[in-house]
Order: structure tokens, then sequence, then C-alpha cells
């Protein structure tokens, strides 16, 4: 039996599923205590209890995303923090742009080791 979360991945056609599956990879060996999750129905990746990432695929469009938590934004008076967004969209056909992922993924996980 699969865990829903495995079964998110083993659901996918080809060449999605092993796009996926590396992407997955990389994003875990990043960092030691990288938590992996399903919310919100997609594989989401979270460091030291904050939001770090997350895998979509929406019909034929694969995108990676990296989250700044809202706990690591100045707060002010006046504005209620939300969860910023970025992502990149990712072709399963071609090689992974792993220096770009691990550049991004450095960066948000630095972020959240200076908090």
């Amino acid at each position: 039996m699969h865990t829903t979360l495995e079964s998110y991945y083993l659901s996918k056609p080809e060449p999605y599923q092993s796009c996926l599956l590396a992407l997955k990879d990389v994003i875990l060996r990043a960092k030691p205590n990288i938590c992996h999750e399903r919310k919100f129905q997609i594989p989401f990746f979270t460091y030291k209890e904050k939001k770090l990432g997350y895998l979509w695929l929406n019909r034929k469009k694969l995108m990676l995303g990296f989250c700044l938590d809202k706990s690591l934004q100045e707060q002010t008076p006046v504005t209620k923090p939300k969860d910023k967004y970025e992502s990149i969209q990712i072709d399963p056909n071609a090689d992974l742009p792993v220096d770009i992922i691990l550049q991004k993924l450095n960066y948000y996980l630095d972020l959240i080791d200076k908090s």
C-alpha cells in the first residue's frame, strides 16, 4: 500500500512522474531536516516548520514553487502579511536546471536559518 504522498507521484504519467521524483530528490538532498508532506493535494516541503516550496502539475504544466513564509517577513502595523510565492516552470523533457533550483532553494533555506 502506498502512502497518499507516494500515490501522488505514482499517479502521474511519464515523463512527469520521473521529473517530479527527481525534483523531490534534489529538494530533500539540499539540507537535512527538510520535511516532505502532502498539503493542498500536492507535495509540499517545509523546513524548521516554515513553508519552503511545492511541486505542482497543472494539466501539462509542471511547476516548482518556492514560498517566503509570512512569519519571515517584516511586520508593519497597517498590513497583514501573506505568504509570498514564486515559481519556475519545469520542462519534463529537458535536463533539470539543478543549479537554478539549488540557488533558489538555498536562498530560502538561508532566510529561514537566519530567522
